[in-house]
């Protein structure tokens, strides 16, 4: 049993910041991926950034220089730091890690965590 919940967002002004955490409870699986997406109101659910077990990172070119993942080991905990923040980047934001499941892997999701980047 692992659960996965997002916390940190809100309103924010253009040009402002955020930091979303993604807080690990339960059973701790080693985790191959970690990663943050994204679904804004009628869109598709979309990938935001990675980090791999070894710490490789990848981002969307829409937040690329703007946001960055990270993760505190012994905290359980993963971040999303949200710098220069635009108005399209309003959205649900959900946390996802991959994990170990049998031979193959399987995928566990947070609620989501609301941000709103408006003046």
């Amino acid at each position: 049993q692992m659960q996965l919940v997002e916390s940190g967002g809100g309103l924010v002004q253009p040009g402002g910041s955020l930091r979303l955490s993604c807080a690990a409870s339960g059973t701790i699986f080693s985790i191959y991926v970690m990663g943050w997406h994204r679904q804004a109101p009628g869109k598709q659910r979309e990938w935001v950034a990675t980090m791999t077990s070894g710490g490789s990172t990848n981002y969307a070119d829409s937040v690329k220089g703007r946001f960055t993942i990270s993760r505190d080991n012994a905290k359980n905990t993963g971040y999303l730091q949200m710098n220069s923040l635009k108005p399209e980047d309003t959205a649900v934001y959900y946390c996802n890690a991959q994990i170990p499941s049998g031979a193959g892997i399987s995928s566990i999701w947070g609620q989501g965590t609301q941000v709103t980047v408006s003046s």
